[in-house]
């Protein structure tokens, strides 16, 4: 016990001229220890939220070891301000029998009182960092709310160029004239009710253009179709970001149409901003818009509507999901690797349960090569007998397209109604989506397990121009393609049934 040391712990968080150095802190500590011998333990740059320190954890060891009779620092708060954290490292001082000694508090922890006063003083310690935290925060607010440009680098189209906003040095983002029109041509086309996330990609893939040197990627075209910071903001947006919950901190009467908008993560908040809007933050920005807000809204809303009657669980294994099924039991079938790493469909009847035979040994890419090949065939023979248009829906189908055209006018109507709707509107109105939205499956499935189904000669266009070009065809589009005109298969390894929807 003769040989345990003192040691002395220092931490400096940030070098600042108002903060005391580590050396000064040394200083101090070696004054209390009257010249005596010590072990110094310091961490630079770290704060004091946790205990997660390289020469701190080493100074706990070596209290574990036995070695430390008495620890000194020059404040209790670099130790840790974190009740629970100081709390646990009291009781390991008293474990191993070590005074802790602070060299501006005068504490004595061997005494109920003095721990007592300790407590207290590391109460007070956390209460100040949680105040600094709660200032910082304030402060980044109150900066959002004034249109600051707060942090990264401008969104694709904008360049940032210094700027003073009421007095106070920040950045405003300008217009990239080339860029600029690239954003544009993004909400046009994507405004079209036709086109795709994967039109759009390969429009600019074809045309060599690239951003941040890459390819245009979807995450990105999605994220940049969702923010507001292109839009022409007027009383529109103004309300169509009110309806879904937003917090805007400008006025209704300052959306001229004119300017961009930033989106701020709400406080609390655990949502992603462009996903879910309710209690983010909105403010008007002082750059210009791109997109009228017309555009963005009709882009917005097709986003929206994709995300209210998009499938559950999206197919990543084949483009055939959903539409193979086992030939024996009728269940679906589903993608496996075996250990070679080769691909088979397994029915999921045979998996779950062992009641069916299964579907035997078929290979994913195999089998997918050989729809491809028959779809070709059939789309041949179908442009043959229609000289290019598409068969005339027998009465039955017409009528179900009808009642499905009022359904999703509907629902197109209840969408409208969406914006400016309050709290007990929009519960209505999601309500009789769903449902309405229950009845378009259906319907869509009626219709599409009648092979006669009526196909718009713009429909077949894209599905013949996606099977002409399929080796660039990317996934969605050759789902697209296998929706369009098959119904259903039924396969085993030694038969395949296709029913055809033309």
């Amino acid at each position: 016990m003769n040989n345990r040391i003192d040691a002395v712990y220092a931490r400096q968080s940030v070098d600042k001229k108002d903060s005391i150095s580590i050396e000064s802190q040394i200083d101090f500590c070696k004054y209390e220890l009257k010249g005596g011998s010590c072990k110094e333990y310091t961490d630079k740059g770290y704060s004091g939220k946790n205990t997660d320190r390289p020469r701190f954890q080493e100074l706990v060891r070596d209290i574990e070891r036995g070695l430390i009779q008495r620890v000194v620092v020059y404040k209790l708060d670099r130790i840790s301000r974190s009740i629970i954290d100081f709390a646990n490292m009291m009781e390991l001082f008293q474990r191993y029998n070590v005074e802790f000694v602070s060299s501006t508090e005068k504490f004595d922890t061997s005494t109920p009182m003095g721990r007592a006063m300790l407590n207290i003083c590391i109460v007070f310690a956390q209460l100040e960092r949680e105040t600094i935290q709660k200032r910082v925060t304030d402060a980044y607010y109150s900066r959002c709310t004034k249109g600051f440009h707060m942090s990264g680098k401008a969104p694709y189209g904008y360049n940032l160029e210094p700027t003073l906003l009421d007095g106070i040095r920040t950045k405003m983002m300008v217009a990239d004239t080339e860029a600029a029109e690239r954003i544009k041509l993004m909400f046009d086309m994507y405004a079209q009710p036709d086109i795709s996330f994967g039109d759009i990609t390969r429009h600019f893939a074809e045309q060599g253009i690239d951003f941040d040197g890459k390819e245009l990627q979807r995450c990105t075209l999605s994220n940049l179709l969702r923010n507001p910071v292109y839009a022409q903001a007027d009383l529109e947006v103004y309300e169509f970001f009110k309806s879904q919950g937003a917090n805007i901190a400008n006025d209704a009467a300052d959306f001229s149409g004119i300017n961009g908008c930033y989106l701020y993560q709400g406080r609390d908040v655990t949502e992603r901003k462009n996903a879910e809007l309710k209690d983010q933050i909105l403010v008007l920005a002082p750059h210009e818009g791109l997109v009228s807000s017309e555009t963005w809204l009709a882009v917005r809303k097709k986003l929206l509507s994709n995300a209210t009657f998009g499938g559950g669980r999206k197919a990543k294994n084949t483009w055939l999901a959903g539409k193979i099924k086992c030939g024996r039991c009728g269940a679906g079938l589903m993608c496996f690797n075996n250990p070679a790493g080769y691909a088979y469909f397994r029915c999921r009847t045979r998996t779950d349960r062992g009641s069916c035979a299964g579907c035997g040994t078929i290979r994913v890419r195999e089998f997918e090569g050989s729809v491809y090949g028959v779809m070709l065939q059939k789309m041949g023979e179908f442009q043959i007998l229609t000289g290019g248009n598409p068969m005339k829906a027998n009465p039955k189908v017409t009528a179900l397209n009808v009642e499905l055209a009022q359904v999703e006018s509907e629902i197109e109507k209840l969408l409208d109604t969406l914006t400016g709707a309050n709290a007990t509107l929009l519960a209505y109105a999601n309500d009789k989506i769903e449902n309405l939205d229950t009845r378009r499956q259906g319907l869509i499935k009626a219709v599409a397990d009648m092979t006669a189904e009526a196909v718009s000669p713009e429909h077949m266009k894209r599905i013949s121009n996606h099977l002409d070009n399929w080796d660039s065809a990317d996934f969605e589009d050759r789902r697209l393609v296998v929706d369009g005109l098959i119904s259903q298969i039924r396969a085993t390894s030694e038969s395949v049934q296709i029913e055809w929807k033309i």
